[in-house]
């Protein structure tokens, strides 16, 4: 016997005018044959007379039950005018919510064993794996606060709610909803239960809490750096001259190392609000990657590090996107590549086209681990412009890809030391290659090196295969490059 079921429109009750029309009937007959039989005899004309009075007076009595039959018929639906039979029967309705909903019948608050799903939708038994009628509820929820809630509502008959988390591959949190319901037919106690998803709203704040903990760790730290150095300078080191220019030196770098932070708290601020913008310029990354190795000469001449480009010709490596923002990518990939390398080792980036995200992020090492930080909604024939930067440095262990795109989060025994940065500068590559609708993966073999490789749409649909062109190196020259800073491209 289903619980739920769409009500149907009762025709109202006639029994109030049916013998109002039968003795209307009687009365108008038995009044002509008066009429006619005792007027008859005397007078003919006057008998005549008051047959028409009669049957006048009935026909009025008749169309005022007509007009009152009339007004209290149910009126017929218009195909403009919904109905209840025209919408759909509750059992469909509740079939089609996407939160878990389900109806639970006890009998006995001593008997635990006995409370029942009498009713569950499609995303109760998907999430439950609920497959046969009438499952027990402890099989499918174990938390004490559910059945505790679920309880206040069979035998209290007040409402109840309670958080409850699923455990997984991917945890989820819920808020458990109870309502008490009518008893069924047969006396079970029966009570709703409602599973509302709020996974979404509880990573959003766990994630601003950590950023707001993390951020004023980061700033705390060069602050109290300040204030320290700054107390020593009005104490006894105001008159050590050595003394005072270690220490402005110092305070200096605390001030630059705030006001990077800053930046990049903007610079990923403003990214995250146009996130959802797809940008529709066309960047040559070939020329985008040169200016880049350009800006970072002075860095990896003072690293020791020489920076090698690889590059297909002008105008065959069109992206579409944000040119400010791809160079952006590049920058953030390269100088970390040039931060964690060793001194007289090599960075190399290389930009290649017509790639599918196969081929863009395969594997160049076998033993090396690899991890996709962002997968774009690919197309059917997309093809993309990949950017390869590799370094020689001591690589990142497993266990650590898949944080690389937290905010501030860097790998344990990288966090000090001449490394410095704000650990904002993957979290930046990660929105921009969201906003392009690009991809971004990581390949690394801790003790030798990592690569990180972000690829952007072409601007173009038919985009060729890339072609090395002539003088381009597509490997590292046996014994690498002539000097610090060398650069190849074509």
């Amino acid at each position: 016997m289903p619980l739920l079921q769409s009500p149907s429109p009762v025709a109202p009750s006639r029994r109030a005018r049916t013998p109002w029309r039968v003795a209307l009937t009687g009365a108008a007959a038995s009044a002509l044959l008066l009429a006619l039989g005792v007027v008859g005899e005397t007078k003919p004309g006057a008998a005549v007379a008051a047959a028409a009075a009669v049957a006048m007076l009935a026909a009025a009595l008749t169309a005022r039950s007509l007009r009152e039959d009339a007004e209290t018929r149910p009126a017929e639906p218009s195909p403009e005018t919904p109905s209840f039979d025209r919408t759909p029967a509750f059992g469909a309705v509740l079939e089609s919510l996407p939160e878990p909903l389900m109806v639970i019948a006890a009998q006995e608050a001593d008997d635990l064993a006995g409370r029942r799903f009498v009713l569950a939708n499609a995303a109760a038994r998907e999430l439950f794996r609920i497959s046969g009628d009438r499952a027990l509820l402890v099989t499918a929820i174990r938390n004490p606060e559910v059945l505790e809630a679920v309880d206040e509502s069979l035998f209290g008959g007040v409402p109840g709610e309670a958080a409850y988390e699923t455990a997984g591959a991917q945890e989820r949190v819920w808020k458990a909803l109870t309502r008490p319901l009518q008893p069924a037919a047969d006396g079970s106690r029966l009570a709703l239960l409602l599973l509302r998803d709020e996974t979404d709203a509880r990573r959003s704040e766990r994630t601003r809490a950590d950023f707001l903990a993390n951020a004023s760790h980061e700033l705390r730290t060069p602050l109290a750096s300040l204030a320290g150095f700054i107390e020593t300078l009005r104490g006894h080191a105001k008159d050590d001259a050595v003394a005072r220019d270690r220490f402005l030196a110092i305070m200096s770098a605390q001030a630059e190392r705030m006001s990077r932070l800053i930046d990049d708290l903007m610079s990923l601020s403003r990214i995250e609000l146009n996130e959802h913008i797809v940008p529709h310029g066309r960047v040559d990354m070939a020329l985008a990657a040169t200016d880049v190795i350009d800006a970072l000469q002075p860095l990896a001449r003072q690293k020791r590090v020489a920076l090698e480009v690889r590059a297909p010709s002008r105008g065959v490596a069109i992206a579409a996107g944000d040119r400010d923002q791809m160079v952006q990518v590049i920058q953030n990939l390269a100088d970390n590549a040039v931060k964690y390398s060793p001194a007289d080792a090599i960075v190399e980036v290389e930009v290649s086209a017509g790639q599918s995200v196969e081929t863009a992020i395969a594997l160049r090492a076998a033993q090396a681990s690899r991890l996709s930080l962002v997968m774009p909604d690919e197309a059917p024939h997309q093809r993309y412009v990949a950017v390869r930067v590799t370094d020689r440095g001591p690589g990142i262990a497993r266990e650590h890809l898949p944080r690389l795109t937290e905010r501030f989060y860097r790998v344990e025994g990288q966090k000090s030391g001449e490394r410095l940065g704000t650990g904002l500068g993957l979290a930046i590559v990660k929105h921009i290659m969201n906003r392009h609708r690009g991809g971004l993966a990581v390949e690394s073999l801790e003790g030798n090196g990592a690569s990180f490789i972000a690829y952007f749409p072409t601007a173009c649909a038919e985009a060729e295969p890339a072609r090395p062109a002539a003088g381009v190196e597509t490997a590292p020259p046996p014994g690498g490059v002539a000097g610090v800073g060398a650069t190849k491209v074509s």
